[in-house]
């Protein structure tokens, strides 16, 4: 399936956070409304709660900042292959949804 109203940017180093960088490419999508930070790890387990606020730093004014991923867990997976999958899925429709609520933070459940 083709899109044109998304567009992946992929973050490979995220220690020193390269500022200049992402905010040079987020400067190519001035269209953009929503940022979506996706992981696979767990809410608590990823990168997500140490870069928030770089993200919100880089992006524009007027942009939402989201995330969309796995919801908080002691355990990095659920231990269930079908529900990982599940939760894997429902991660990346969430990443892809049309609109999410202003600041809300979308978890795969």
């Amino acid at each position: 399936m083709q899109r044109k109203d998304a567009a992946l940017i992929r973050v490979e180093q995220l220690y020193p956070f390269p500022h200049k960088q992402f905010q040079a490419e987020m400067k190519r999508y001035p269209n953009a409304q929503e940022v979506v930070w996706c992981q696979e790890e767990p809410q608590n387990q990823g990168a997500w709660y140490r870069l928030r606020a770089y993200l919100r730093g880089d992006i524009g004014e007027s942009q939402v900042l989201a995330y969309a991923g796995r919801p908080i867990s002691a355990s990095p997976a659920v231990g269930y292959a079908a529900k990982h999958l599940a939760q894997q899925q429902e991660l990346v429709a969430e990443a892809f949804a049309k609109k999410l609520a202003s600041g809300e933070m979308v978890t795969a459940h």
